[in-house]
Parts: structure tokens; C-alpha cells; sequence
């Protein structure tokens, strides 16, 4: 008799499920139901095309229910503030609606969506908000929105999504709206080349110039990680982040206490000692300054305790990295086994089963005549083997 009932339970469920697809009325809550008792017996008692029906019968009325509610978020979003204020809705219930918006645009095709059925201009109109937490929310759907999203990227831009989010991240009196704008705009511009040329234009290098000089290292973190990606699509750039600045900033944040600001301070200094086209003397490297930076970090790491050593790991490498761009030739950390640990090559990469055989072939470049008496470094004169270090501040300034 049990077989019997749980076969007539599930056949009474997909035939719910059945008429949702064919048209007709269901509430989400009935359907919810009858397709979760359908999932549950037709494990056992449904054939391998029947359990595909029913998923796609699911994931269509997901799809379907999720538009539904953008319309709703939309709607009430487009809907004039002081009309919500009458109506007792308050600046928290707008930010729990954007929270939500948020999670449903985390899928790329409901997020791109979102403009079609009328959400995207209001998110956007939101970000001149004046409620700071309400600007910050917005910031934060957009970022969702537009990451890694090229179809969305170009509407945000069309819709003139860039420029609050410019004027948030220079401008906000509220520092966490700043954050987030930045957030955003890293987001929408990378891999966007038109987003890229805007940011330009409208002065975002200098802006990310005065994030880094905040004391926040949430902020800096994400000015340096937006810099570090710029530096490392165009070198072109650098000499404009050289006279802004920018290797006198990096150089004073690789002593920060924030291992994460430590980090990306030392990869946009790597960035920045790889370009070979500055020609301006007056950005050449503070050689002794840098020396002593990286000599300092070089102390701390090998003094590390064990676990302390394997999460600087990213730390130690770029160490090394950034010695061998600027001085070339191995720091301490890797003459002293400190760069790459035992394990971690293990851990990283495979066995070099071939490497004996193409070592003539590697050696075969480096192989050159030894430097003239006035090429050989200078301690004293900004070079290091016949290399201008194009690390400084910028013309003009001085600590």
C-alpha cells in the first residue's frame, strides 16, 4: 500500500507542476511545494527524462518568479521618495531592497536584465542619494552588476552610471561611499576600454593618488589593486602615475601594518621598475631609500614565525621580485631559501623533468660582455649595472 500512496503522491505533484507550465494559475508558494514533493519521489519512481522535465519546469519558474520581483524593485525604485516616506517606507527598507537587488543580480543574465525591465536608471539615481548608507548600497549593486559583465558595463555607461560614481569616489564626504564607488568603478572599467579613457579624463589617477594618502587601508588596498591593473594593461601610463606621485606613495605604504596594502604597494612599485621608457632624471629612484625599504622587509620576513612565513608568501616572492627588477640580482630571501619554501614548489609547480637539457638555451642570452668601468653601479647616482631605476616621486615634490 506505501508504494501505492507515494506513487499517487508523486504523480498528484508533477501534475501540479504540469499545469504551472501549461498555463495555468499557481501561486509560488503551491508550486514551490509540488515541485519539491515531485524532486523527492521522482528520484526513485521517474524516468531520466521525466527528472529533466522536472528541473527545467523548476529553473524556468525560478527565472521567471526573479524577473517578477525586479519588476516589483523596480517599480518601487522609480517610485518619487517622498511618495515612499508617505507611505512609511524608511531609508532602511530602501537599502534591505537594494540588499536584495543585489543578491538577484549576481547571476549575468538577471543582471543584465535589470535595465529591460526598468531597475538599472534608478539604482543609478540612487548613487546621488542623500542618505550616505543608501549611496553606498547603490554602489554596491552596481559593482555586482557590472563585474566581469561586458554587456552590463556598456549600460551603466550609456545610462551615465560613470559619472556619480567618479564624483562619489573623489567627493563623498562619507568615506565607506568612497570605498564603495571605487569598488565599483574598478568593476566597471576593467577590461573596458572606453571606461578606461573616461577614467583618465576625468581625473581618476589623481583620485586614486588621494585614496592612498587616507589612513584607511580598505581604501588604499583597492586604490592600489585598480592601480596595479591600469599600470599592468598600459605601461604607456606610467610615466603619469610617476609624475603623480605614485613611487614615493607606494614606497612609504610597502612599511604599512596592513599585509594586504604591504602587498599591493609592492606590486605596483614591480609594475612600475619593469617600464624602460621613462626618460625624465627627476623620476629616477631614491636608490638608498628603496635599498633600505625592501632591506627592512627583507629583516621582518626572516624573522617570521613559521605560520606567519606561509601566509607572507605573496609578500616574500614580490621581495624578491622587486630586488632582482631594481638591483639584479637575488636577494637574501632567495639565497637563503626564504622566497620559495619546502613544499610550496612541490605545492606550485610541477617536476622540472626537461630543464637539464634546455639549460644551454636559457644561458645562452644572458651571456654578455661585462660592464664598462662607467656603466658599473654607482651606490651614489640613482642606477644599479647601467639601469636607470624609474621609481621617485614626482617632479617637484619633495618629503
Amino acid at each position: 500500500m506505501e508504494p501505492l500512496l507515494h506513487g499517487r503522491r508523486a504523480a498528484f505533484a508533477r501534475h501540479q507542476v504540469g499545469r504551472r507550465e501549461n498555463g495555468g494559475f499557481m501561486s509560488s508558494a503551491v508550486f514551490i511545494w509540488a515541485a519539491a514533493e515531485a524532486s523527492v519521489w521522482c528520484a526513485v519512481l521517474c524516468s531520466e527524462e521525466e527528472r529533466k522535465w522536472l528541473a527545467e519546469a523548476v529553473e524556468r519558474h525560478m527565472a521567471e518568479d526573479v524577473v517578477g520581483r525586479l519588476r516589483e524593485i523596480a517599480l518601487l525604485m522609480r517610485t518619487p521618495l517622498s511618495v515612499l516616506e508617505a507611505q512609511g517606507i524608511t531609508p532602511e527598507d530602501i537599502e534591505d531592497l537594494l540588499a536584495e537587488l543585489q543578491v538577484h543580480v549576481e547571476s549575468i543574465d538577471i543582471a543584465n536584465d535589470l535595465h529591460s525591465v526598468g531597475g538599472l536608471v534608478p539604482v543609478i539615481r540612487y548613487l546621488r542619494n542623500t542618505n550616505a548608507r543608501i549611496r553606498a548600497k547603490a554602489a554596491d549593486v552596481v559593482t555586482t552588476v557590472v563585474q566581469n559583465n561586458p554587456t552590463s558595463q556598456q549600460l551603466v555607461m550609456e545610462a551615465s552610471g560613470f559619472e556619480p560614481l567618479v564624483s562619489n569616489f573623489t567627493s563623498d564626504p562619507d568615506l565607506t561611499a568612497r570605498i564603495k564607488a571605487l569598488g565599483a568603478l574598478s568593476s566597471l572599467i576593467r577590461n573596458n576600454k572606453p571606461g578606461v579613457a573616461a577614467f583618465r579624463l576625468a581625473n581618476g589617477y589623481a583620485g586614486l593618488r588621494d585614496a592612498l594618502n587616507t589612513e584607511s587601508a580598505r581604501f588604499q588596498r583597492k586604490a592600489l589593486s585598480l592601480t596595479h591593473h591600469l599600470l599592468s594593461e598600459s605601461h604607456s601610463d606610467c610615466s603619469v602615475f610617476a609624475q603623480l606621485g605614485f613611487p614615493r606613495l607606494m614606497m612609504r605604504l610597502v612599511s604599512s601594518d596592513d599585509s594586504g596594502v604591504r602587498e599591493a604597494a609592492l606590486g605596483g612599485l614591480l609594475e612600475l621598475a619593469k617600464d624602460t621608457t621613462l626618460g625624465n632624471r627627476s623620476l629616477l629612484a631614491e636608490q638608498d631609500r628603496l635599498r633600505r625599504l625592501l632591506w627592512g622587509r627583507i629583516q621582518s620576513i626572516r624573522m617570521m614565525a613559521p605560520e606567519d612565513l606561509d601566509a607572507a608568501r605573496e609578500e616574500r616572492q614580490l621581495v624578491d621580485s622587486l630586488w632582482i627588477a631594481c638591483y639584479h640580482e637575488p636577494s637574501t630571501l632567495h639565497r637563503e631559501g626564504f622566497v620559495v619554501l619546502p613544499g610550496e614548489e612541490s605545492f606550485e609547480q610541477p617536476p622540472d623533468v626537461a630543464g637539464r637539457f634546455f639549460e644551454p638555451l636559457r644561458r645562452a642570452p644572458l651571456q654578455r660582455a661585462p660592464p664598462s668601468p662607467d656603466e658599473r653601479s654607482d651606490p651614489g647616482n640613482g642606477t644599479a649595472g647601467g639601469i636607470m631605476l624609474l621609481l621617485g616621486p614626482a617632479a617637484g615634490n619633495s618629503e
